[in-house]
């Protein structure tokens, strides 16, 4: 603030400075040489018909430059910038530097003008919604037992707004996310942020919202009144899944009646109590990538369709769960896939063969056990030998290395696919060719998440949108296609933060 000030000449010259500090030592050469530089500046100030330290100042220049300037500082900086002297305070107040602000760091767009016409400012919307609220900004996970799911809070016009995104009706994975509102947070009203419940026939009502622990918030609906019709909780599930799914609760309970059960959950506890989430985050992406991380929709079996999370690790892909269900919870990893074990697949005769299939993937399942084993020995004979060593013995390290096509720039030809007879799926809209397959292993569980275990199976990528599973056991295939809604504010500021976030998912659920 002291430089702004003497820029703005409100500060105190270089000499006077000078006076105030008689006890320094001698500067040097270098202090020698940038009075001399001052001196020249000083010079060059009154040449331009400058008559002292306060010409030629920030202050001095015309008011839509210094406007110009000071919109490119972020919000947070304005206020101390407005300390500095009255025409700063009186620039800053300025309705064009807000409004800047309130587009470029949240994204607002179309709406300002017309809210600036009814009578509120970008500076309020900025300082009494955006800013206070930027911390909800992004994804989240709802505290929803073994289901999850999947919150996006954005800036919405001229509302803070939480979409609840839920998968597309099995088993149509191609289709788009359903996305349901469940608060909104505005600034109609005596310029204040409110916060309303946006679930109910009744429409909005108030609402509240607790920030307590970092990357964790609370939403509590004030009035579940409105959340009731008078024919009590069948009516309004019964009402809620007709509107839901343009049918009747009859035509739809025998084809989806897992699906059913997990939607009652959700709507009985998500709607009249206090809801936790905690923050997660997209991966960051990087050249190595097999295929741009990111999120999936992907069908699992009587489950439905879920959203995962694709993730990179090394030479592995990972595939954490983000909705769950009462076998396999949300926040574990249901896919791991080695990236420099491939398969080759045979031809398609062949393909169709489960047997010849299984026996293809068990023997690469069997090859990376014996390769684990001798580098297990190969390590407990290196810390046993003597010391001085110039280094660990041969074979102490797993010196493979990735197999080829990795990279996201390496782009195979096509191969044909087809899934082996017997191999369940949801529906036989799967691509036909693939590009690469690789070993991994799937998480299976009892109901309850009782003895999980990790089953083999085969990744297939199909192409950067769509990947699929094989789960060799359970003989049932899981096809998984992006999600391709933009979401701001979501990715993770570095890969040690993301792997951090994936960590507590997991504790979150175990």
């Amino acid at each position: 603030m002291a430089v702004c000030a003497r820029l703005c000449g409100g500060g105190q010259s270089r000499r006077c400075r000078r006076r105030q500090r008689p006890n320094q030592p001698d500067q040097s050469s270098d202090s020698d040489m940038d009075e001399e530089e001052e001196e020249r500046i000083e010079g060059r100030r009154k040449s331009y018909g400058g008559g002292g330290p306060e010409s030629g100042s920030l202050a001095d220049l015309p008011p839509e430059l210094l406007v110009e300037i000071l919109s490119m500082l972020p919000g947070t900086a304005l206020p101390d910038v407005a300390l500095v002297c009255k025409r700063f305070r009186q620039i800053i107040n300025t309705e064009t530097i807000w409004r800047r602000r309130c587009v470029e760091e949240f994204g607002v767009m179309d709406d300002l003008r017309k809210m600036e016409v009814g009578g509120m400012s970008s500076y309020d919307l900025y300082v009494k919604l955006l800013h206070p609220y930027r911390h909800i900004l992004g994804l989240w996970q709802p505290d929803i037992g073994p289901y999850g799911g999947l919150l996006n809070v954005v800036v919405d016009g001229l509302f803070v707004i939480g979409w609840m995104y839920l998968p597309p009706h099995d088993p149509r994975v191609e289709d788009p996310m359903r996305r349901r509102p469940l608060f909104r947070i505005h600034v109609w009203e005596s310029k204040k942020a409110t916060v309303e419940c946006m679930y109910g026939h009744k429409g909005p009502h108030t609402g509240d919202i607790q920030t307590g622990k970092k990357d964790e918030f609370s939403t509590k609906c004030n009035q579940t009144d409105h959340h009731r019709m008078p024919g009590g909780r069948q009516e309004e599930f019964r009402t809620w899944l007709e509107e839901e799914w343009g049918r009747t609760l009859e035509e739809i309970f025998h084809e989806h009646m897992q699906e059913l059960i997990l939607m009652k959950f959700i709507y009985t506890s998500q709607y009249d109590n206090c809801l936790t989430y905690r923050r997660i985050y997209l991966p960051p992406a990087m050249p190595s990538d097999l295929l741009r991380p990111g999120l999936f929709k992907g069908t699992y079996g009587s489950h439905g369709l879920e959203i995962v999370m694709l993730s990179f690790r090394q030479t592995s892909a990972r595939a954490t769960k983000i909705t769950g269900d009462p076998n396999v919870p949300a926040g574990q990893l249901t896919l791991d896939v080695d990236l420099s074990r491939p398969v080759v697949l045979p031809d398609l005769e062949q393909q169709r063969n489960i047997e010849e299939l299984s026996r293809l993937v068990l023997e690469v399942q069997e090859e990376a056990r014996r390769e684990a084993t001798q580098a297990s020995g190969a390590a407990a004979g290196a810390s046993g030998a003597a010391a001085g060593a110039s280094g660990p013995a041969a074979g102490a390290s797993d010196s493979r290395q990735p197999g080829p096509g990795i990279a996201a720039t390496d782009h195979p030809e096509a191969q044909p696919f087809v899934l082996p007879v017997g191999v369940t799926a949801r529906n036989d809209m799967y691509p036909r060719t693939c590009r690469r397959c690789f070993y991994g292993t799937g998480l299976i569980a009892g109901h309850g998440f009782t003895s999980p275990e990790r089953t083999p199976g085969l990744f297939v990528l199909f192409d950067q949108d769509h990947f699929g599973f094989i789960w060799l056991e359970l003989k049932s295939f899981s096809l998984y296609s992006r999600l391709t809604d933009h979401l701001a504010h979501a990715h993770a500021p570095n890969m040690e933060q993301f792997e951090a976030m994936l960590c507590n998912m997991q504790s979150w659920t175990s």
